[in-house]
């Protein structure tokens, strides 16, 4: 039987300290996203599906870093990274969202239009992997933020990869896994769906990758950063 790797509670409570002790400088009060926070709870979603603050930011410093003006997430849950990202955009920017659940995506429209952001983010409901398809690449994303069923982690990066402008970013998100991939006997179809993308990457020219691990209050994780050549 698979070992399932636990992280004793002593070194969560580390992690978790270390990650307020640096958000207390770098990500100040935000009523709109405490808001989001209540609401997507008190309709009975799993918040802590959600990215953390920090990785929130982190996607939008590379937004602003990189001036992009499109994006495409695929697994949006309710909503609060699709804010943290559109917020780097400019006026005319968008945020397209793929969300399966219809309830997800109703907390979604929710969120989103009190944090003022109607106008650039775009919600489509159903099927990601068909809404992925059924996107044209003539208007290319700068970059496209995977974070949905990690089983469909290959069908979404190559999807992700045809919509994605030339020197576009693609981020699979939960790729660690508490080091899961790397235990060969344990073949979770969440830890498989990450073995699957990186054996596709692997042999893939028209992408360079790499795989940053993350501690935080989110546990041993880590995300797969590439490049479309």
């Amino acid at each position: 039987m698979a070992t399932k790797t636990h992280i004793p509670d002593e070194l969560q409570s580390l992690f978790t300290r270390s990650d307020a002790y640096h958000n207390s400088f770098l990500i100040k009060p935000d009523p709109i996203l405490d808001f989001v926070q209540k609401n997507t709870q008190d309709k009975g979603i799993e918040y802590d599906m959600a990215v953390s603050p920090a990785q929130g930011k982190f996607l939008q410093l590379i937004l602003l870093s990189t001036g992009a003006k499109r994006v495409l997430e695929v697994g949006s849950l309710a909503g609060y990274s699709a804010i943290w990202m559109a917020r780097a955009l400019p006026d005319d920017g968008e945020v397209v969202a793929l969300e399966l659940e219809p309830s997800h995506a109703q907390a979604l429209e929710e969120n989103v239009k009190a944090a003022q952001l109607s106008s650039k983010i775009k919600v489509i409901v159903g099927p990601a992997h068909q809404s992925m398809k059924d996107l044209p690449s003539a208007k290319p994303f700068d970059l496209v933020f995977i974070d949905a069923d990690k089983q469909n982690n290959t069908n979404y990066f190559i999807e992700g990869k045809r919509l994605v402008r030339k020197s576009g970013v693609i981020i699979v998100d939960n790729v660690g896994r508490n080091g899961r991939p790397a235990d060969l006997d344990d073949h979770d179809a969440k830890v498989e769906g990450v073995r699957g993308l990186l054996r596709y990457i692997k042999d893939d020219a028209e992408v360079e990758a790499t795989t940053i691990h993350t501690v935080g209050e989110k546990g041993f994780d880590g995300f797969l950063y590439a490049i479309r050549k």
